[in-house]
């Protein structure tokens, strides 16, 4: 009998939903009082005040709320709340879920000796989150300072790649042979209270090779000198140390599993994923899409500088500012063509790029759905594209005929200034339209696809640069058309 030595609502795609209302509820607005009170104690002018201030608002709040409020407070705040904890529990629980400047801003005043305390009780993942934001220096350092099981656990952990089941997982479980007895393994388990326990005890034969897992339920409702094995389950879904984190959520919101196992190429068990490693993970990886999809950095808060926040951001609007002058560049060279019914098709070509725009971040967004759902497979990715292709073609043709058709209809009621039949321009802008349309719908559809293949979050196929480029695609596409059918018409 051993212990290892390597332990809301949501919808459909595993992304955590709030409600409408989330947005005045009772945490937003203890976390609005919290801030309140925590910006008026650091205002003002006497210290006596403010440690007074302190003991009492870290006495009558959870370090976990007290670790979201402090990213809008200075540094040196940030420390004196750290500081004003009561236990070692209380200070781990901040650390945990702070975020990355405040802890670096914590790192940066307190000793080695300091840090090795919390260190010592907290699990090896969470230790490894923690001390990311720690020089590798000073990691190394702190880690030689603690006990060698918990360091060397610490070390197996950190030597997985980032966003892998390797670094999510905690190699502080319980597991036990398969002829211990539920009495022998729930004395083992209350004897070590360190060590979180789990809704499931695994199981391993003599090579440690994963069997199966027992829920923590049957310890209790079963008598006492029954084996394991006797009352174990299979396990039919575990992952490698290199999964990627996207396929750890998938696995566990598929199947609806509080925890799951990671095992070697042998089978040997290694380490656990709870649920709460896999909330993480998810809270991460929606971050990251997000700013894909706005084209920003997800580490940069409204509450950083200005200069910071516009850095951040200023890369990505640079190349859409390019892309902008390239489309200018495509109008400036149909230039030559300019004149008699082609002036007036320059007029719709903001038409043009809004709605082939709208079609292609439309069909993207559901593809990208679609793959995190895990139902866009090789098997039927060539059907969905065409299912989708489909769709963006009959979609711009019922556009186009409408936009036609409300182009001829506003010269019939005299709205319209122009010199040259409207039905021809109708016709143009119709059938342009179309063509742009279909344009926008076939790189919504490829280029989720193009980026998955690269390795890139497909997420980025709804971002400033693919929508840029959309422009330019449909404006080209535009003209070509226009120019062609005022070629056969005039």
């Amino acid at each position: 009998m051993q212990i290892s030595d390597s332990e809301e609502n949501r919808d459909v795609t595993g992304e955590l939903v709030a409600p409408l209302h989330a947005f005045d509820s009772e945490i937003l607005h203890l976390h609005d009082i919290l801030q309140e009170k925590l910006e008026q104690a650091f205002h003002n002018d006497t210290s006596t005040i403010i440690l007074h201030d302190l003991v009492k608002i870290a006495s009558e709040h959870s370090p976990v709320d007290l670790a979201y409020a402090a990213y809008r407070l200075p540094s040196h705040a940030r420390l004196m709340i750290y500081e004003n904890l009561s236990g070692v529990e209380s200070k781990i629980d901040f650390m945990i879920n702070t975020d990355s400047r405040t802890r670096v801003a914590i790192f940066r005043q307190i000793s080695d000796e300091d840090m090795k305390t919390f260190l010592e009780h907290m699990p090896p993942d969470d230790a490894v989150e923690v001390l990311e934001d720690l020089a590798e220096r000073r990691f190394r350092r702190v880690v030689e300072m603690l006990d060698v099981n918990k360091a060397t656990r610490i070390k197996e952990i950190k030597k997985h790649g980032r966003n892998t089941a390797g670094r999510l997982m905690t190699n502080e479980f319980f597991s036990f042979g398969m002829d211990v007895t539920i009495g022998e393994a729930s004395l083992f388990i209350r004897n070590h209270p360190g060590i979180d326990l789990t809704s499931q005890v695994f199981v391993v034969n003599k090579e440690g090779v994963l069997q199966g897992y027992v829920p923590a339920r049957n310890l209790i409702i079963n008598p006492s000198p029954f084996l394991l094995k006797q009352v174990m389950k299979s396990s039919p879904h575990y992952v490698l140390p290199e999964t990627s984190r996207e396929e750890v959520v998938e696995i566990a919101d598929r199947y609806k599993l509080d925890v799951l196992a990671v095992v070697n190429a042998q089978q040997e068990l290694l380490g656990v994923i709870t649920y709460e490693d896999v909330l993480d993970a998810l809270e991460d990886i929606n971050d990251e899409t997000i700013a894909n999809m706005a084209g920003t950095t997800e580490k940069v808060s409204e509450h950083e500088s200005l200069i910071k926040r516009f850095f951040s951001r200023a890369p990505w609007l640079g190349v859409t500012l390019l892309a902008g002058l390239v489309n200018v560049g495509v109008m400036a060279s149909f230039q030559s063509y300019a004149g008699g019914v082609l002036l007036f098709v320059m007029f719709f070509v903001p038409l043009i790029t809004g709605m082939s725009g709208n079609i292609g971040i439309q069909c993207s967004t559901i593809l990208v759905r679609s793959m995190a759902l895990g139902l866009v497979s090789k098997g039927n990715r060539t059907d969905t594209v065409c299912k989708e292709l489909a769709l963006g073609l009959v979609t711009g043709t019922i556009f186009g005929v409408v936009t036609g058709f409300l182009v001829w209809g506003l010269d019939c009621v005299g709205v319209s200034p122009l010199e040259v039949s409207a039905s021809v321009v109708g016709l143009i802008v119709g059938v342009g339209l179309t063509g742009a349309c279909l344009a926008g719908t076939l790189l919504g559809v490829l280029s989720p696809l193009f980026f998955m293949r690269m390795g890139v979050d497909p997420a980025v196929a709804s971002g400033p640069i693919v929508t840029a480029f959309n422009d330019f695609l449909s404006m080209s596409i535009y003209f070509l058309i226009a120019i062609g059918l005022s070629s056969l018409l005039f």
